[in-house]
């Protein structure tokens, strides 16, 4: 055989080679990109399943200060009514130099905004044309520098660039405040170019958990309160839903078997203020709260246009029985903390308001309003009922084909799931998942998106990433910085449930090893996370020559440092990390100043109610000693965030924690730029970072 070839041959079995380790690489990444997407929703919708089955009080007011005066040295925006363009760019520039509105323009602000929206429809319908595409955004989360990029790139809204945002301007992000405000001062420029629908974040009870009600409060100290009790009223008129040229079906969740779009354009949807606390007759409360169910918890420590269309009546998915009744003694004890609380000073009579909200909707307008706020699609058919959220339900190809069908619609356009490349096409083209927060985990964990719509109705996508420190790092480096990130809030999520675990481990083998099938199982039924954790098994714990798995592995690097290890046993530790967010829920209607400093005694309160809905029983004492313990400088006041904080870094190390607590700390390494983990994609031709 001649040398050109041998030469000839040698080069493509190199190419061969390099080819077949290119395609194994990026699988590996692929897997991984999967893998982590799928810990961060699985405990993201956990979470979400335990807030619906919270349904307790709400904090208002009954005063409202008509005139707030503007001070001299204030040298943010002055808005004037109506408002103009002008006023809408000098509040963009305000939020891009960190400035905030003064509380007087944002109170006016959101008494116009609900004087337009109470007279929009429950269904928006809208039509496109060559010249006037609509730009389809969806969740923002709080994410300002998103909001600002698409205008960048798309235009602000105008009479010839309508948009329509399908619902989550607020929570977990930074800028939600500043979101809404932009978003309402461009509605009341232009009432028909820009349409905002209504998520299943736009609810009270759900902001006091997922930081918009604290992110309000900080910002407005003086008038927080009344801001939030006028965004509550605001969120209660947002549509519903928006059709597009009578064929695009646009709304925030998705849709049930039972959808009937035409009684969603009919009722009051105001009454409907929040869906977390589901209507229910006084006699229904008494009833439950008497009932006695086994606990499973640890003991010890406008002219509305029709739309044609028929249904049956449905039926509620609620919760278990045990939760619901915790959560009506929650309310009953919270009645009685604020009977004492008065009594004693602690709170004024305009400072909280009575937990029920007259008119309550009807069983069927408020499961109607989950059902299209909560649902999700799936690719199997039928229509079952979301256990992952907890509310809602997923539906399958075949329940869209019933209600395009029904409604002789074409396509549904939906949010209310992160994707990976910020959008997803199912059901053969039919639904559309559009997610406009890029970095919504983590920094480089996803794209955001929107989508152009004209006449032709052919969705248009541009992607984009707003991250400057993504920009500057290498592949390599960006999958493992968010790889770290998914693993930390898993290895957390197993911390909160050491216990449960070990009982299950010990009673499958007392060997301390276990095949990969029963350690599977175990974690499925005890964590409750949809996840692929035979592809995980590697990464949470060590695997021994015959392929079993030593489970102990999975708690070798999860410490309790002291002071926390010295003063509160580790059932008690465990319960807290459990339920971090339910007590910093409870304690936000505690601690009335908002200074995140409470007194011995809230703290005793803020306990109170938190072991009625944990069912933990907790004595005085044991409770005082807890509260010595972290009042560090002996002055009878806690700082709530940091007690919090120290349950809550379950993967940072002690010395990092502020002020010395001693936190749960695990010996994580720190991502280095060789390990290859997970991340979306390099940009493509013609996009970049921003």
């Amino acid at each position: 055989m001649c040398a050109p070839l041998l030469s000839v041959l040698a080069v493509l079995r190199a190419a061969v080679l390099i080819q077949r380790w290119y395609r194994a690489t990026m699988a590996r990444i692929e897997m991984r990109r999967r893998y982590c997407l799928s810990i961060f929703q699985s405990i993201e919708y956990a979470d979400e399943q335990a807030q619906l089955q919270v349904r307790i009080f709400s904090l208002s007011l009954t005063e409202f200060e008509k005139r707030i005066d503007v001070p001299d040295s204030y040298y943010g925006p002055r808005l004037k009514f109506p408002l103009t363009t002008a006023d809408a760019s000098a509040l963009l520039d305000a939020f891009k130099n960190e400035e905030l509105l003064h509380a007087r323009y944002v109170l006016q602000l959101l008494h116009e905004t609900r004087r337009v929206l109470k007279e929009m429809p429950n269904i928006t319908h809208l039509s496109t044309s060559y010249s006037k595409e609509i730009t389809v955004c969806g969740d923002l989360h709080g994410k300002l520098d998103d909001l600002l990029l698409i205008f960048y790139k798309n235009g602000l809204p105008s009479e010839k660039n309508p948009y329509v945002f399908n619902g989550d301007f607020v929570d977990r992000g930074d800028n939600s405040m500043e979101i809404l405000i932009i978003l309402f001062a461009f509605l009341l420029i232009y009432p028909n170019d820009l349409h905002l629908n209504r998520g299943n974040h736009e609810d009270y009870v759900m902001n006091v958990r997922y930081g918009f009600t604290r992110e309000v409060l900080r910002k407005y100290k003086v008038h927080g309160k009344i801001i939030l009790c006028l965004l509550e009223d605001v969120f209660s008129w947002l549509p519903l839903a928006t059709v597009v040229d009578s064929k695009v079906l646009i709304l925030h969740g998705g849709i049930s078997d039972t959808t009937d779009l035409d009684f969603l354009n009919l009722f009051e949807r105001n009454k409907v203020r929040s869906l977390m606390r589901p209507p229910k007759s006084v006699t229904d409360i008494k009833d439950r709260i008497k009932e006695k169910v086994p606990s499973t918890t640890p003991k010890k420590y406008g002219a509305h246009q029709n739309v044609s269309g028929k249904r049956k009546d449905i039926s509620s998915s609620g919760s278990s029985p045990r939760r619901q009744s915790s959560s009506y003694a929650i309310a009953e004890e919270y009645q009685r903390l604020v009977k004492d609380s008065m009594s004693s000073g602690l709170l004024s009579a305009t400072s909280v308001s009575d937990p029920d909200w007259p008119p309550e909707p009807t069983q069927k307008e408020w499961q109607q309003t989950l059902d299209i706020l909560w649902s999700d699609p799936r690719s199997q058919r039928g229509c079952v009922p979301n256990k992952c959220r907890g509310g809602g339900c997923y539906f399958g190809p075949d329940i869209t084909a019933k209600l395009f069908e029904r409604y002789n619609l074409k396509m549904l356009i939906r949010s209310h799931e992160c994707k990976q490349d910020g959008y997803e096409v199912g059901h053969g083209g039919k639904v559309i998942t559009i997610f406009s927060a890029s970095n919504y985990y983590e920094d480089g964990s996803n794209r955001g998106a929107y989508i152009k719509l004209n006449p032709d109705l052919s969705p248009r996508f541009i992607q984009y990433q707003v991250s400057k420190n993504t920009c500057r790092q290498n592949l390599q480096e960006r999958v493992s910085t968010v790889e770290w990130s998914a693993l930390k809030a898993l290895r957390e999520k197993i911390y909160a449930h050491k216990t449960e675990l070990m009982e299950a481990f010990i009673n499958k083998d007392h060997t301390g090893k276990l095949s990969v099938n029963d350690w599977v199982e175990v974690m499925e039924s005890v964590l409750h996370l949809e996840l692929p954790w035979r592809t995980l098994r590697s990464r949470l714990a060590q695997i021994s020559p015959d392929g079993c798995i030593e489970y102990m592995t999975c708690f070798h690097n999860l410490k309790i440092g002291k002071p926390v290890e010295e003063q509160a046993q580790p059932a008690l530790v465990e319960t807290v990390c459990r339920f971090r967010k339910d007590l910093e829920m409870i304690f936000n209607f505690i601690d009335k100043d908002h200074s995140g400093l409470i007194s011995l005694e809230e703290f005793h309160q803020t306990w109170r109610l938190f072991c009625v809905h944990t069912g933990m029983e907790m004595d005085n004492e044991a409770t005082d000693k807890l509260a010595n313990s972290i009042d560090y400088n002996k002055d009878g006041n806690i700082d709530f965030n940091e007690f919090l904080e120290a349950f809550h870094s379950a993967a940072e190390h002690a010395s990092s924690c502020p002020r010395g607590i001693a936190s749960l700390y695990m010996h994580t390494r720190t991502p280095c730029p060789g390990d290859i983990s997970f991340l979306s994609p390099l940009p493509l031709p013609g996009q970049h970072c921003s």
